[in-house]
């Protein structure tokens, strides 16, 4: 049953569908349900409807699901919500504008792109290639067939460009004006070519006192209405687990490669590759075509597995190979020079039959035991009554939940899914094991009373002071330092001159930071001079200039026309992304999602 838990899933909520719209027409619904014409967001008074979000959901999980091979978690599936609340919000959005700016697409242009521009999926589909690589003229047959016209890929091409091409209309009005100047592209070659070393003084805050500071109340509440956004709190949840792990025994492991030693007997005995590799490989992805690979360079797999593969004549099947991901048949198919083509089954090791009906049984007595409890001590009992040992741990909300750098399913999702405080959760279930939790506190996200972060403004605000009152004795080492040298001067005061390598203005630089000051003062100097202390956000420094290299203007000259290409697409990427970033900050969103699940909640208990 567990094993069918995916497709149990699928089913239920094509009866949920169903139901709510039968339910719906019947009148039965209470103006407190969740029906199909509840609105799940509002995007600048555009409806988005739970069905039509619902549904896109459904469509994104079942096909992760298939690709995985398994049945989603529930942080999976929180995540697979966002994104398609977001796609459904910027399809809104995107809509608005084509009218706005009278963007049409016509019967003709989609004849056009349909022919010299093929979607991605059908470009990568194996039918359609030759020797690996797309082939056009199959394509051009293949949308000629009768097929193509009965199958309904011809309605779906259509839709899809009816999408795609005011999008990309739209993206080239936005972006058509970006250009970039030689002297631009010099300044961002030379960011990156050229590099400096330093010496250098650090004056750090820690040396001086606290109480050598004053932060008044007028500066926290200044510091605090600028910063409010960035001061908002994330949503955190303290949750105990009780865990069933799946022990993997050598002799599950042992078996694992007797079954993958009968499969290469099999292969060598005159059954194709490709069909075992569909029929038993756990990769589904390269399953679905014969164990395929795909063809390049080495190094693209981890090392046992390259190191098997480098031995192998074309057309030999290797021994049984083990990996972190279990034990892989390789073939390889062809080499050429430091490029290879090669297909794999993959044979995960997993519990034998017994061991995985008695860690089921156990967990089914373990989810008797807690049952969707709303009393936490009965959380407490069924750990006791099977000699379980409870772990705490902090869940953040949209993360999933880290518990000693093991990753533990679904939790955090159901913790913020409108779980209350003592309640337990339903038995998860996850190729590692069982779990059960139970929600001990919540502390929603969102924005922060000024007294809930004044400690925390106070300290950012004194060390900012403290870094302030080091620069006077900054200037005197550096004016000590000018007169001698920096290593005299930092000797007198007993301090410490650090030297770094060599680095461009966008490296992090140890001891110094990333994209600060200090940085900047290493290109800005002559090589040999003190400057003025530089002060950042973590300290005063006192710097001499030890080496530069410039960057060649010769080489850059070379490959100018190559960087061009590359910076004005990046730049016309990054100006559609910030339209879109603006186009939705100045829309009006209201999202229902949380009232929405609320309400259905409500009604499933």
């Amino acid at each position: 049953m567990r094993s069918r838990a995916k497709y149990v899933w699928f089913v239920i909520f094509g009866f949920f569908i169903v139901g709510f719209l039968l339910l719906d027409t019947s009148g039965l619904l209470s103006g407190d349900a969740v029906t199909p014409n509840t609105v799940v967001a509002e995007v600048n008074g555009r409806d988005i409807l739970y069905t039509t979000w619902a549904a896109r959901v459904q469509n994104i999980s079942q096909g992760e699901s298939q690709q995985q091979g398994r049945a989603l978690t529930l942080d999976e599936i929180d995540r697979i919500e966002d994104r398609a609340f977001d796609e459904l919000v910027s399809e809104v959005l995107l809509e608005q504008e084509y009218r706005k700016r009278a963007i049409t697409v016509s019967a003709d242009e989609i004849r056009a792109a349909a022919r010299m521009m093929p979607p991605p999926g059908l470009m990568q589909n194996p039918e359609l290639q030759t020797e690996g690589r797309f082939d056009p003229v199959k394509y051009e047959r293949f949308l000629g067939s009768p097929i193509a016209a009965t199958s309904g890929l011809l309605v779906q091409l259509e839709s899809y460009y009816r999408q795609e091409i005011p999008r990309q209309k739209l993206f080239e009005q936005i972006a058509a004006d970006v250009y970039l100047s030689d002297a631009r592209m010099w300044d961002l070659w030379q960011d990156v070519q050229d590099s400096a070393q330093v010496s250098f003084v650090a004056l750090t805050p820690d040396v001086v006192a606290d109480s050598s500071v004053t932060v008044t109340d007028r500066e926290i509440q200044t510091y605090y209405d600028s910063n409010k956004t960035a001061l908002e709190r994330t949503g955190r949840a303290v949750v105990s687990v009780i865990s069933i792990p799946r022990v993997v025994t050598a002799a599950d492991s042992a078996g694992v490669r007797s079954r993958a030693l009968a499969l290469r007997t099999e292969i060598t005995s005159g059954t194709s590759f490709d069909e075992v590799a569909k029929r038993e490989s756990a990769d589904t992805v390269s399953a679905a075509n014969g164990g395929s690979l795909g063809r390049g360079a080495r190094g693209r797999f981890v090392e046992s597995f390259e190191k098997a593969a480098d031995a192998l004549r074309p057309g030999e099947v290797s021994q049984p190979v083990l990996t972190q991901f279990g034990y892989h048949l390789i073939k390889l198919d062809e080499r050429k020079g430091d490029t290879v083509a090669m297909r794999h089954i993959l044979l995960r090791i997993e519990q034998s039959d017994s061991s995985a009906t008695a860690t089921d049984r156990r967990a089914d007595e373990l989810d008797g035991l807690t049952g969707d409890a709303t009393n936490p001590a009965q959380f407490d009992s069924a750990a006791a009554r099977l000699g379980l040992v409870p772990v705490k741990g902090v869940a953040i909300e949209g993360e999933p939940l880290m518990v000693s750098n093991a990753y533990i399913p679904s939790v955090s999702a159901w913790a913020f899914g409108g779980a209350a405080e003592g309640e337990t959760s339903e038995l998860f279930d996850s190729p590692e094991g069982y779990y059960v939790a139970r929600l001990d506190s919540l502390a929603s996200g969102g924005p922060q009373d000024l007294a809930d972060v004044k400690d925390e403004i106070r300290a950012r605000l004194v060390r900012t002071k403290k870094v302030e009152t080091l620069v006077p004795a900054a200037r005197t080492l550096a004016a000590r330092a000018a007169a001698s040298t920096l290593e005299t001067a930092a000797a007198e005061q007993k301090l410490e001159v650090s030297r770094t390598g060599l680095f461009n203005r966008i490296d992090f630089v140890p001891g110094i930071g990333q994209g600060n000051e200090a940085v900047g003062a290493a290109f800005a100097l002559a090589v040999g001079a003190i400057g003025a202390p530089v002060a950042t956000e973590d300290a005063v420094f006192v710097i001499r200039v030890d080496r530069r290299i410039n960057a060649s203007r010769e080489k850059w000259e070379a490959q100018k026309q190559v960087q061009r290409n590359l910076l004005t697409r990046s730049l016309r990427e990054e100006r559609v992304r910030t339209y879109l970033e603006d186009l939705r900050g100045s829309a009006k969103i209201e999202d229902h999602r949380r009232e929405v699940s609320a309400a259905a909640r409500r009604v499933a208990t």
